[in-house]
């Protein structure tokens, strides 16, 4: 037996140059669940495919990492597409994956869904964040391409709606890598330097690939970020992008997008001629009744006889002075009447009454009444007074009553 020494590196190398000509192995499709799934800082990456009987080692070198649009995760299951080969160090042999598929679902349905997930738990999505349209913007900014049919629509409808609102046209490209940055670039611009009221961005229908700008994280962020209310109108009616979801109001269709955009005109004059039939009404109501009671007031006589009133109100005053006079005579008459009847009952009560009875008043010298004989003395001097003048008198004698 001729057997041949080989060291490890050359068995490796011969296993390496082997499998690696092999052109079944160039190009293969393997479908397995993630595992272990790492990012290294070099960009590479690194993860397992395994199933039910057995895994694979794979790696994804950073240029084809870079393609892809969603988030791989462990436990995920996928088609990952590429060509075996050895590492030699190790001698083990691992899939170099050029190309990683979810399975069953596409790889844009998949990153759609991630990226929508992570904004609606930043807070993207909430309704307190939506900005109030203006009723009527004098000035609307529309971000889309200026080749496509839907620019021209909205320009269209409009001016057929609200021919009052100034139209910009901020053209940019609406697919492929450069899009989704031309996008954000002109919102932020329209931002700078206050363009417009309004800004509308869309584009037509299209496949999910068509429409991938608008699913773009640097998009959705530069709407969320925008001062000026902004309205997404992205494809037809089924077509939703993250766009829609970050928008302050989302349009349908480009076409829709310019009805919310503006009022319509024909619709304003008809509802302004319908507030000016009611307000002539209001008007000519007020008048009538005004009127009425206009030639109700002038109807009183107080305006068609204005003397007989003021002859009336003399009357009155006649009429009232008469009775103060009488009530004024009444009281004096009942006072004169009392005065009569006090002044006799002080008159009866008075001591020159007495005196003219035959009665007399005795006061000494000094002007004292006397009282009492006891107050006497024989040879006091004592005045007299009669109802018709006095005496002076000496006392001569006393008796007094025992």
């Amino acid at each position: 037996m001729n057997n041949q020494i080989l060291t490890v590196s050359e068995l490796n190398s011969l296993m390496k140059a082997h499998i690696e000509s092999e052109p079944l192995f160039m190009n293969v499709c393997i479908k397995g669940e993630l595992s272990n799934y790492k990012i290294y800082p070099s960009g590479h990456h690194y993860f397992s495919l395994k199933d039910s009987g057995g895994s694979l080692r794979c790696v994804m070198f950073r240029g084809n990492a870079q393609k892809l649009r969603y988030r791989p995760e462990n436990g995920m299951s996928v088609l990952a597409y590429g060509r075996i080969a050895v590492y030699e160090r190790d001698g083990a042999y691992q899939l170099q994956c050029s190309q990683l598929m979810p399975e069953g679902t596409g790889d844009l349905q998949i990153a759609f869904e991630q990226l929508k997930a992570k904004l609606n738990q930043e807070g993207l999505f909430d309704r307190e964040h939506k900005k109030a349209l203006p009723v009527m913007p004098e000035r609307i900014a529309i971000i889309t391409s200026s080749a496509g049919a839907a620019v021209h629509d909205m320009i269209r409808i409009l001016g057929r709606r609200w021919p009052m609102s100034r139209v910009l046209l901020l053209p940019v490209r609406v697919q492929g890598v450069e899009a989704p940055p031309e996008i954000a670039g002109a919102i932020r611009y329209a931002n700078e330097f206050k363009i417009a009221d309004l800004i509308i961005t869309g584009r037509g229908g299209g496949s999910i690939e068509d429409l991938w700008a608008f699913n773009d994280e640097r998009v959705a962020r530069a709407i969320f970020a925008s001062e000026i209310p902004v309205i997404s109108a992205v494809g037809h009616e089924p077509d939703v992008t993250i766009s829609d979801f970050v928008a302050d109001a989302r349009a349908s269709t480009p076409s829709n997008a310019a009805e919310i955009a503006v009022p319509d005109c024909t619709d304003m004059r008809n509802h302004l001629n319908k507030l000016e039939t009611i307000l002539t009404q209001s008007v000519a109501s007020k008048l009538k009744s005004y009127r009425e009671r206009l030639s109700y007031i002038g109807s009183k006589p107080v305006i068609t006889e204005p003397t007989v009133q003021i002859d009336n109100r003399r009357q009155n005053l006649d009429y009232i002075f008469r009775r103060l006079i009488a009530a004024q005579e009444s009281i004096i008459s009942v006072s004169r009447r009392n005065f009569i009847s006090l002044a006799a009952s002080l008159d009866a009560m008075s001591p020159l009454r007495v005196l003219s009875r035959g009665y007399t008043v005795a006061s000494k010298s000094d002007g004292e009444t006397i009282k009492q004989a006891s107050e006497l003395n024989k040879g006091d001097r004592i005045n007299l007074r009669f109802s018709d003048g006095e005496a002076g008198c000496v006392v001569e004698s006393l008796k007094l009553n025992s």
